[in-house]
């Protein structure tokens, strides 16, 4: 006959039935009292083991959830100091406290405020503009730590995450979308750091329930009224340094922070190329920008801008031009287009006014290649063929106003 391993009984609970205890354990019991659990009140038990190791534990219900406090042992800490802080652990768990909490605190948990900040200055070197700190803080501050900023790390759930969430995840899509990602990163750090086990994130989406995602494309003008655009902005009041850094940025079909941070070094007029380094780039891959006649133009207008300055469209005190000059050029004109809305422009030209294949298109517009196999046989930029794509760009819009 086989034989059978028995499970080891478990410890005897000596809490008495009837009423609950009070003080119920003497200094000399302590010294010898059985392995067990023994009651002395307020959730407070004497926890003797087989070992003979003797500490205190407390049983408390801590915002309807049971919990188990560890108080210390019985050798660094006295009976009398053990009922003293059980009965402080359960007043503050009645006033809706959270004693474990606390206790995680003092033991140097951080909030949720402070990880956040960690979270961010770890990611910040890789970020291509301090920008995105700020977003992220920003985004934080409005909406996350008045919640739960001041919240240990290890103290936040799925239902205050859901709290956050709930009133604009189909008001605000996108901010909301934006929030859980940088909720769960915070979350994520947390976990490796050993603060917690879990990430509530994972947990809120059939909460959530779908989005019903909108489309809302940039304020573009229709290609035929760029020029017109060009135009007005050159006879405007602004500065000769921004009327040449939105033209640069129309005629090259680049990214705003692409050109206000254009430096010479970047520039080989003699070749007609404009190298953009990887760390500004969106994809964060160097571009090579075929110049047209009319962009070689405009730089070398932007010559005279500021002798010896390595950027090429300095502002007046000689430093880059902030990135919402451009934007409010625009709206003040009443040019009903933002900035990177004349990438969409030029996309919509070349679409629908030219016989140029669709990735000679998106390569002109550094667009990453979505189809991973496509990507991985994808070895050249298209330079040449997108060279005579920009060229035809720049006749296009001078076809209906010629340069002044």
């Amino acid at each position: 006959m086989d034989s059978v391993t028995l499970d080891a009984p478990r410890p005897r609970r000596t809490k008495p039935r009837g009423r609950h205890p009070h003080n119920a354990l003497a200094a000399t019991f302590i010294r010898s009292a059985p392995v067990g659990r023994h009651a002395d009140g307020n959730g407070l038990y004497l926890y003797v083991q087989r070992t003979g190791t003797r500490s205190w534990i407390q049983r408390l219900v801590i915002r309807g959830r049971k919990h188990e406090l560890g108080l210390g042992s019985v050798q660094l800490v006295s009976l009398a100091e053990a009922r003293e802080q059980a009965l402080a652990n359960r007043k503050l768990a009645r006033a809706g406290g959270d004693p474990l909490a606390e206790k995680r605190r003092t033991q140097g948990m951080p909030t949720f405020a402070e990880a956040a900040a960690t979270v961010v200055a770890q990611k910040r070197a890789g970020w291509r503009s301090g920008r995105q700190a700020t977003d992220w803080l920003h985004s934080l501050e409005r909406y996350v730590f008045p919640s739960i900023g001041s919240r240990p790390v290890s103290e936040v759930s799925s239902a205050d995450v859901l709290a956050v969430l709930t009133p604009i995840w189909h008001v605000k899509p996108d901010t909301a979308r934006r929030l859980r990602q940088r909720i769960h990163a915070v979350l994520e750090w947390s976990i490796a750091m050993e603060h917690r086990t879990d990430n509530p994130c994972d947990r809120i989406g059939p909460v959530l329930g779908p989005q019903r995602d909108i489309v809302r494309h940039m304020r573009a003008l229709p290609h035929r009224d760029v020029a017109a655009a060009v135009e007005t902005v050159r006879a405007s009041r602004s500065t000769r340094a921004v009327k040449l850094a939105f033209e640069y940025l129309v005629v090259t079909a680049t990214r705003s922070g692409e050109v206000r941070l254009a430096t010479w070094e970047e520039m080989n007029v003699a070749g007609r190329v404009w190298t953009i380094p990887a760390e500004r780039m969106k994809m964060n891959r160097e571009h090579r920008v075929p110049l047209s006649s009319r962009a070689l133009e405009v730089l070398d207008a932007a010559r005279t801008l500021a002798d010896g300055n390595p950027l090429v469209f300095p502002n007046r005190w000689g430093n880059r031009i902030r990135d919402t000059f451009l934007s409010q050029l625009l709206k003040d004109l009443d040019i009903a287009a933002v900035p990177h809305g004349f990438r969409s422009s030029f996309r919509d030209w070349a679409a629908e006014e030219t016989d140029h294949p669709r990735e000679v298109i998106e390569a002109a517009l550094a667009h990453a290649i979505r189809n991973r196999v496509e990507a991985a046989y994808a070895r050249s930029d298209l330079f040449e063929r997108r060279r005579r794509l920009m060229d035809e760009w720049a006749a296009y819009l001078a076809a209906t106003h010629r340069p002044r």
